[in-house]
């Protein structure tokens, strides 16, 4: 008790006025002494009229200028230097924050200390130059932070604020001071101490900022030079009230494996990642009680052009009593990634162990001069002629990684919504092909973007679906929908440009806007044989595909399509039916002449060439009819007037089918699902019989074909041992193949009918009265 009284009284002593006071008072006379000292430094290395650096920010006069000033009078010195000022169009302030000294404690955190989270603002006419790191529980911070910002009217002080952080709160003032820089020596490196002040506390030392500063002048054309190199070209006005970046870093963190276990009572962590990129951060969700976690997250980050291209990788193990354990760290040089393309990353953790994986792309670059700026671009015949070749049917054991070239040439769109308060968007487009994804620039404030931009890809699967979305750009770099395109890669008309409708998330209406849509020129070059050896394989998973959550228009429509599989099924039992109840004496006679014949003479090469009479029959249909009635080009009003209906229906009962189902969601989640799935199973077999995608029904035929020759000419039985054999030794000689099965890989590259759906064209733009009479009809059946 009696040192914890002793620690109180010696507080009120010094946080008495008197001390502080004399606090002041103290290191007031040491700094004289310091600046009386480098004035005797000064003079005997140059005896001229050099004097020390001034403290409040503003150099003596003395130092470096020219005769003329010194003789004349203050007022004329001023001016004759204002208008040296004048005489140039443009400057540049080069700043060297070093460090801060005896800062003030804000977060008091005991009886005779405490500390603070210091960061430095820079302004200049209220416009934020440039925001500092903040340095964590330090009063004596060292940033040591090199800057350069652009100075149009050098007669606006630079103002300094310091300020400490408070996480979810609002930040502490700490003092704050300014640079004058009339007073600075143009193209000369000077040392400044600049001591705070707050209004509020006139009397209290705040401390000091110790930085270097330069002001360099510039000529009109060097301003021009600055501009077109730190800004766009499309709206340079906008680009001298912020910076802008120059590249967008996409980053899909998929998951990390042999992390240490950090938790010993369940041998496991509990680990998240962060991401910094110069000043832009991002952290992770946490995944508990695992040492592999998927994480399965995309977001982006921003390029810019001076600061530093180096992406900084952190795992953490998440603790709720104590500090967050370290896990490991990577860092990512992305100077030497290649642009306009996805890699997949496999990152040791330095300072720990385990690895992590991520997907990486850099794409939306602002430059006119990149590869992918389709208006400096010229197709060279040569070129196309060699990818021609790589792909070529007869070249089977090239090592390209894929099974074609695809390129998709962005050229703009028209009619999109607004989705600023000015009537405007700010529109980007987004193309996706598997885990691929690259970007457009975006264009501001306008309605009808002019991107061109070309971009390609590698096909892995020539099944696969291409995606495309626009997306709208707001100032704190969110994202706001405004369409998007499915187009499946075997539809591809080489070197068609058209205009293609965009569609709404949904995918069934027509997206929000004027009859937006979006003008597109697409080729695939692609190998058939290898790319049929593909479709027989394990099908490459989609990082980001998210797992539909419980929904009740959902669940309805699953179990439609689950009712319209089993209807078929129906249909043809009740044919069996009628022909045992003999209903229709001649058909059930014949259909017992062909059964007992069956029977007779069957061959087990008889099943696969059953179905292929099954396939003849819909290959006839599919060249008389066209195709599938659900890829036709079908008009978006009446699936809009569905669409609203559904919405007010959702609203009027989610309150209350929310709290009936909370506590059976994740049954029904599982049962809506597996439904989806049979469903989807179920309408891929339609759609491959029915000639809906012909290249895999093609595919099928072969192999039914094949399948009938083996029957044919190898008796089942050896077969069967055969197939024994090679079920029972595959973990002994392939322990690392994956377990598959070649027919339901095939079924998974057919589109089911909602694929269908979501790749079917809208018609092109209908009058106005055609769209009211086509609403006026819906509402009134």
């Amino acid at each position: 008790m009696c040192i914890l009284w002793r620690y109180r009284l010696l507080r009120v002593i010094l946080d008495c006025p008197p001390m502080k006071k004399l606090k002041v008072a103290v290191r007031k006379w040491r700094r004289m002494r310091l600046f009386r000292k480098r004035d005797d430094v000064s003079v005997v290395r140059q005896p001229s009229l050099d004097p020390a650096p001034s403290t409040s920010g503003t150099p003596a006069h003395g130092r470096g200028v020219p005769p003329e000033l010194l003789q004349l009078e203050p007022d004329e010195g001023q001016k004759l230097r204002e208008q040296q000022l004048r005489q140039h169009a443009f400057f540049q302030l080069r700043i060297h924050l070093k460090r801060g000294q005896n800062l003030l404690a804000m977060d008091k955190n005991g009886l005779l200390s405490g500390t603070s989270d210091p960061y430095v603002k820079f302004k200049a006419g209220g416009r934020l130059l440039h925001k500092s790191r903040i340095v964590y529980r330090d009063l004596n911070p060292v940033w040591d932070e090199c800057f350069t910002v652009p100075i149009e009217d050098p007669f606006l002080p630079v103002q300094l604020k310091v300020f400490d952080y408070d996480w979810g709160l609002q930040d502490d003032f700490m003092g704050a001071c300014q640079i004058d820089l009339t007073a600075l020596e143009l193209g000369r490196s000077q040392d400044l101490v600049l001591c705070l002040r707050d209004p509020n506390k006139q009397l209290q030392d705040l401390g000091e900022i110790v930085l270097n500063v330069t002001l360099w002048p510039k000529s009109q054309e060097d301003k021009e030079q600055y501009l077109l190199k730190n800004t766009r070209l499309s709206d340079v006005n906008k680009r001298l009230k912020a910076q802008i970046w120059s590249s967008v870093v996409t980053i899909v963190l998929v998951e990390a494996k042999n992390l240490p276990a950090m938790d010993m009572d369940t041998r496991s962590s509990d680990p998240y990642c962060k991401f910094r990129l110069g000043n832009e951060k991002y952290k992770s969700k946490v995944v508990w009680k695992t040492l592999h976690p998927s994480w399965l997250e995309q977001f982006d980050l921003h390029l810019y052009d001076d600061q530093e291209q180096t992406l900084e990788v952190t795992v953490w193990d998440k603790d709720k009593q104590t500090k967050d354990d370290f896990l490991g760290r990577c860092v990512i040089d992305l100077t030497k990634l290649e642009r306009e393309k996805t890699h997949s990353i496999w990152q040791d953790l330095e300072d720990g162990n385990g690895q992590i994986f991520l997907l990486l792309t850099i794409s939306g670059t602002t430059q006119s001069e990149t590869i992918t700026d389709l208006a400096s671009y010229r197709e060279n015949p040569r070129d196309i002629e060699i990818i021609k070749d790589r792909y070529a049917w007869h070249r089977l054991n090239e090592n390209s990684s894929g099974v074609g070239w695809l390129c998709v040439k962005v050229y703009g769109a028209k009619g999109l919504a607004a989705a600023d308060l000015g009537g405007k968007s700010d529109p980007f487009c987004v193309v996706e092909l598997g885990n691929a994804r690259l970007q457009t620039h975006t264009e501001y404030k306008t309605l009808t973007p002019n991107w061109m931009k070309i971009f390609t890809f590698t096909v892995k699967d020539i099944s696969s679906i291409l995606e495309i979305t626009v997306y709208d750009e707001d100032h704190d770099h969110k994202v706001e929908f405004l369409g998007k395109l499915a187009i499946p890669l075997l539809t591809i008309r080489n070197g068609e440009k058209r205009w293609f409708a965009l569609k709404d998330k949904k995918m069934r209406a027509r997206a929000k806007g004027n009859y937006p849509q979006i003008l597109l020129e697409m080729s695939v070059i692609w190998n058939p044989i290898k790319a049929a050896i593909r479709v027989v394989n394990p099908k490459e998973p989609k990082y980001m595909h998210q797992e539909a959550k419980f929904k009740r228009q959902l669940f309805i429509r699953n179990v439609m399509r689950l009712k319209a599989i089993i209807m078929w099924f129906i249909e043809i039992g009740k044919i069996l039916q009628d022909c045992f109840e003999w209903e229709s004496r001649l058909l059930s006679f014949v259909g017992l002449l062909v059964w007992l014949a069956f029977c007779y003479n069957y061959e087990m090469w008889m099943m696969p060439f059953l179905l292929l009479v099954f396939f003849a029959r819909n290959w006839l249909i599919y060249r008389l009819t066209g195709g599938n009635p659900l890829l036709a080009p079908v008009d978006d009003d009446d699936l809009q007037a569905e669409e609203d209906d559904e919405e007010e229906v959702d609203k009027e009962e989610k309150k209350s089918l929310k709290e009936r189902l909370q506590a059976i969601q994740e049954v029904t989640q599982t049962v809506q699902n597996a439904i989806g799935y049979v469903a989807s199973l179920g309408e891929a077999v339609k759609n491959l019989m029915n000639f809906t995608v012909p290249y895999l029904s093609y595919i099928a035929i072969i192999m039914l074909v094949g399948a009938a020759l083996v029957l044919y000419m190898i008796p089942l039985r050896y077969l069967l041992m055969a197939w024994g054999v090679n079920k029972f030794t595959r973990k002994i000689l392939r322990p690392h193949t994956i377990p598959n099965n070649e027919v339901l890989d095939l079924l998974s590259r057919v589109p089911d009918d909602e694929t269908l759906l979501d790749i079917r064209e809208l018609k092109p733009h209908l009058s106005g009265e055609h769209r009211r009479d086509a609403k006026k009809k819906y509402k009134a059946s």
